[in-house]
């Protein structure tokens, strides 16, 4: 009888980061598979596969590999969950001491000071977390009162010299800002640089290999879930949050709700999806959400990356894809199909034209209209 295959989930800590590893026996189809889940990534110091821990990775991980039917060992993430709360942080070897009494109580307020301002979840725990590393090295440095100096301090030992990523230094600078408004102190000249983040362009795919994605997905609500993330140019979470309502067939638009920002938005709802709307709903018949899991709750992300990858599988597409890989392929589309970038803009919902502007270097409408010196060779 053939082994069973077992995975193990495990915490580990790095650049101050919490992350979930995965471990397993060797073997060609559980490392195939391990890799292709959205996020995973591998590190040569550890030996291992990991991905960002969230509040709710260890679940999607349990749910993507019981799907297989292999044994999930996550006991690791059921003992002293302190572990992500006492973490020894080091700066050139000097241990971080723990924060006093004071400082906590001090933590905690800030903490509901962010909530109050209507920071999501991630931002108050992100925000919280780089806050208190700040006061702790305060603490170790035994500095009393935080000053431009200090934050220039902290900002070159902590982050510079440790060589964290340009995004967790932003994320320090944001919350150690944000704190400062918080206790309302007045420091002069608290000029600290944000650097400029890497600019990698975004994968995206043909629209062939949109319609084979799409072709090679019989089932009706995976096909109806895919269908509207690139037609309408969704976010995974904004799609899964739809509810039967937000589709206006009369109009030609599908509204999206409190998405980033909060802000709500219209898109475009393509005349030739609504024959597949029609059908699904009423093979469905959703109530809550439009894309609806077994228990009546919303549809959840692993389960649709699931039918993204099995999709991906059937086709052959070698080159990494997510499902944020359609709202992009759907942007270039617009793109190169000659919309204009301000319309694009809104239907993404992007504050920033800046931030639109980056299909302009995917697009491949200018490029194939230009001569290549070789063929005049």
């Amino acid at each position: 009888m053939k082994n069973r295959v077992q995975i193990t989930l495990k915490p580990l800590w790095h650049n101050n980061r919490k992350l979930v590893t995965v471990h397993f026996d060797f073997n060609e189809e559980v490392e195939n598979y391990v890799k292709v889940f959205d996020g995973m990534r591998y590190s040569r110091t550890y030996i291992t596969y990991y991905t960002v821990f969230t509040n709710t990775m260890v679940n999607e991980l349990f749910e993507y590999f019981r799907t297989k039917k292999w044994y999930v060992d996550y006991s690791a993430f059921k003992q002293n969950t302190s572990i992500y709360k006492k973490e020894v942080y080091y700066i050139d070897n000097y241990k971080l001491p723990e924060l006093s009494n004071d400082r906590q109580n001090e933590i905690q307020k800030f903490r509901k000071w962010l909530q109050q301002k209507r920071f999501s979840k991630n931002t108050v725990h992100t925000y919280v977390e780089v806050t208190g590393l700040f006061l702790r090295y305060l603490e170790l440095k035994g500095i009393e009162d935080i000053s431009a100096r200090s934050i220039e301090q902290f900002n070159y030992d902590f982050i510079f010299k440790t060589k964290k990523s340009v995004s967790y230094q932003n994320q320090c600078i944001s919350g150690i800002k944000q704190f400062i408004d918080f206790k309302q102190l007045d420091i002069d000249n608290v000029e600290i640089k944000r650097p400029n983040k890497d600019k990698k362009l975004p994968s995206v795919l043909s629209k062939q290999e949109v319609k084979a994605i799409l072709d090679s997905t019989t089932n009706l609500k995976h096909r109806t879930l895919l269908s509207v993330v690139y037609s309408a140019g969704l976010r995974i979470g904004e799609a899964l949050n739809l509810r039967p309502d937000d589709i206006d067939t009369a109009r030609g638009l599908i509204l999206i709700r409190s998405a980033k920002g909060r802000k709500d938005r219209f898109t475009l709802l393509a005349p030739s999806l609504v024959p597949l709307l029609e059908s699904y709903k009423q093979h469905y018949q959703p109530k809550r959400f439009l894309f609806e899991g077994r228990s009546g709750e919303a549809y959840t992300q692993v389960s649709a990356r699931q039918v993204l990858r099995k999709a991906l599988r059937l086709t052959g597409i070698t080159k990494y894809v997510t499902l944020h890989t359609l709202r992009h392929s759907f942007a270039t589309h617009l793109l190169e199909g000659g919309t204009d970038i301000r319309y694009i803009q809104e239907l993404l919902g992007h504050n920033s034209p800046k931030t639109t502007m980056i299909y302009t270097h995917v697009s491949s409408t200018n490029l194939t209209e230009i001569i290549n010196p070789f063929d005049n060779l």
